[in-house]
């Protein structure tokens, strides 16, 4: 009893402590906020505040809030901001909610971390799973990360993706399939891109759930079914609320269609932006169609190579996500940076830890310096940029990558017990 007391103050402790930081970075640094704001590596054409705060203008005067093709993100996110007082009056309750998101997100992950599933699924129990990190060090991580406090202090709405990703993973493990269903609608609604995480997430669900498997042939069938009916339902159900809001279908094609189509080619840390600003018109639709059917291909031979760890497949698509979408920013890099951790026990198995960790502070420190030289100082052009964005999505491409070894490699461990300490050269 006392034990969880303890845990359970040190917690309480973590998260308090992450939002007065946050709080005094947005009151002790009144222009820091709009700074951030402006920054491509934290804000998008699809996840921007600047663009939010235009939407709801148009919102609030009776305006289709999609006119002038500036906003382009889900409607139902105008009146959640439009119920806080005014941003120009009253600021603090806008960071307060850009707060209690991250406290939100960071106690799933909390969740998350404590319940073993990336150590030791119903599938699988690594060997090494008691080298893990405890809960709370795993919220800190993600809470302290400099990326997860810049884009809350620069208020991109990618936060609320991730608060959703992140409690539907929760729910997943802690068998409310149904509440983990209708979290990965609403991250899908927001950001479309999470709806790819849904077979893995209903691979979880699966192993996860609390009755006994019956033995029938169509159960997994049945199941899997339910699911999908769960979220496509719950997807319906926030369409048509949309669709009351703004009395058209027209947000249909101004904020998943500008994803699928990458019609605002504004510069970001991705890899779309630049080669389409390159691309012939009449090689556009058959390159769209390339990246998407890229994008989507990792989804399916993940799933069923590491049948037996379906978080380390959520995991792993996530940093795939976070280098190959369409409009990424760090926001992104927090989330799969945040999850990673999960998987202390595999670390020794990792091979470029340095080389990683090195690219990706490189990149970190230098794309800022780079996009500066191109678009402020004038002295360099849009390939300085998009060529530290490479560097940016080779140091997240070796992470994956090593990761997947890794786990991958624990997995053979426990099939080749002999193998185990031994050596491998790839020839």
């Amino acid at each position: 009893m006392n034990g969880g007391k303890v845990t359970l103050g040190r917690t309480a402790g973590l998260y308090a402590g992450a939002a007065i930081l946050r709080l005094a970075l947005f009151t002790l640094f009144p222009g820091l906020p709009d700074l951030l704001t402006g920054r491509v590596e934290i804000s998008t054409p699809v996840t921007s505040f600047k663009r939010l705060q235009e939407g709801l203008f148009l919102y609030n005067h009776n305006v289709s809030p999609y006119d002038g093709g500036v906003y382009h993100q889900a409607p139902l996110l105008l009146p959640i901001f439009n119920l806080l007082p005014s941003f120009s009056t009253f600021p603090i309750f806008t960071y307060l909610l850009y707060i209690a998101i991250d406290i939100l997100s960071a106690d799933a992950l909390l969740r998350i971390a404590e319940s073993g599933e990336a150590g030791s699924s119903a599938r699988f129990t690594s060997p090494r799973r008691d080298k893990r990190w405890s809960g709370a060090v795993i919220a800190a991580l993600f809470l302290f990360n400099p990326f997860t406090i810049a884009t809350c202090i620069g208020r991109s709405t990618t936060v609320f993706t991730t608060c959703a990703i992140l409690h539907a993973i929760a729910n997943a493990i802690s068998g409310r399939h149904f509440h983990a269903m209708v979290a990965l609608a609403f991250a899908s609604y927001l950001s479309l891109y999470p709806l790819l995480l849904l077979p893995p997430l209903i691979l979880l669900c699966y192993d996860r759930r609390k009755q006994p498997a019956t033995g029938a042939p169509n159960a997994w069938i049945k199941f899997t079914a339910t699911m999908v009916m769960d979220v496509f339902g719950a997807l319906a159900v926030l369409f048509q609320m949309s669709f009351f809001l703004t009395g058209s279908w027209e947000f249909l094609s101004s904020t998943y269609g500008v994803q699928l189509t990458l019609s605002d080619l504004a510069p970001n840390i991705g890899l779309w932006w630049y080669f389409f600003v390159e691309m012939f018109d009449s090689f556009r639709s058959f390159f769209l169609a390339v990246f998407w059917l890229h994008l989507s291909s990792y989804v399916g031979g993940l799933s069923v190579r590491l049948r037996q760890q379906p978080l380390v497949v959520i995991t792993l698509l996530l940093g795939i996500f976070t280098i190959f979408k369409p409009y990424p920013s760090i926001a992104d890099a927090s989330l799969f940076l945040g999850m990673v951790p999960l998987y202390r026990h595999v670390f020794p198995l990792l091979r470029y830890s340095f080389v990683i960790a090195a690219i990706i502070i490189y990149a970190t420190f230098l794309g800022p310096a780079f996009y500066h030289l191109w678009i402020y100082a004038g002295s360099g052009n849009a390939n300085f940029f998009y060529a530290i964005t490479l560097v940016w999505g080779l140091g997240l491409s070796l992470l994956v990558c090593d990761l997947a070894f890794a786990v991958l490699r624990d997995e053979w461990e426990v099939e080749r017990p002999e193998m185990v300490g031994k050596e491998i050269r790839q020839i």
